[in-house]
Order: structure tokens, then C-alpha cells, then sequence
């Protein structure tokens, strides 16, 4: 028999937000305070016209400027409107997500 500590088990947001981190080391080294200049910001590497339409503004102008967890609540919507992770096409390739 194998004792487990209480609260041991992963909840399905724990396990998501493990893919979103996986996923943002791959975009952006795991850097979600990311501009590089190129367009794109924050560790999930959003364009401003992504970020504004999915209500991203309501976190900040830019993505880069929006926590971690704010990041996350944009891309599970991006995600769910997408049916996968095709929005980070190279990466959810490399990582084998679903696209």
C-alpha cells in the first residue's frame, strides 16, 4: 500500500497549467513578461489583435503587461474557440498537442 499526502493529486487547472507553461517555455523560454519587439507578447507570444479579441484589454493593453494566470485565462478561451492549440502552431507541433 502507498500512502498519499492529502491534496496530493493534480487538479485538472494544476494539469492545465502545466501545458500552458510547457507551451510558453517553447514560445518565449518561459518568459511571460516577453517583448521582444517582434509583435508578439507575453509567454504565450499573443499578437494585440488575439489578445483585444478575446477581452485581453481588460487585463492591459498588452499581453506582456498581464500576469501569468491572465496569460492563461486568454489562451484556454483562444483554445476552446479553436478546438486545440493550433494558435501556437510550431510549438503545440514540437510539444504534441493538439492542434
Amino acid at each position: 500500500m502507498v500512502a498519499v499526502a492529502p491534496n496530493a493529486a493534480a487538479t485538472p487547472t494544476d494539469d492545465r497549467a502545466a501545458v500552458w507553461d510547457r507551451l510558453a517555455r517553447c514560445e518565449s523560454g518561459g518568459d511571460w513578461s516577453a517583448n521582444t519587439g517582434n509583435g508578439y507578447y507575453g509567454g504565450l507570444q499573443f499578437n494585440r489583435s488575439t489578445w483585444a479579441a478575446y477581452g485581453g484589454e481588460r487585463f492591459g493593453r498588452y499581453p506582456h503587461r498581464a500576469s501569468r494566470e491572465q496569460q492563461i485565462e486568454i489562451a484556454e478561451q483562444v483554445r476552446a474557440d479553436r478546438g486545440g492549440y493550433g494558435a501556437w502552431p510550431a510549438c503545440s507541433r514540437k510539444l504534441g498537442l493538439s492542434r
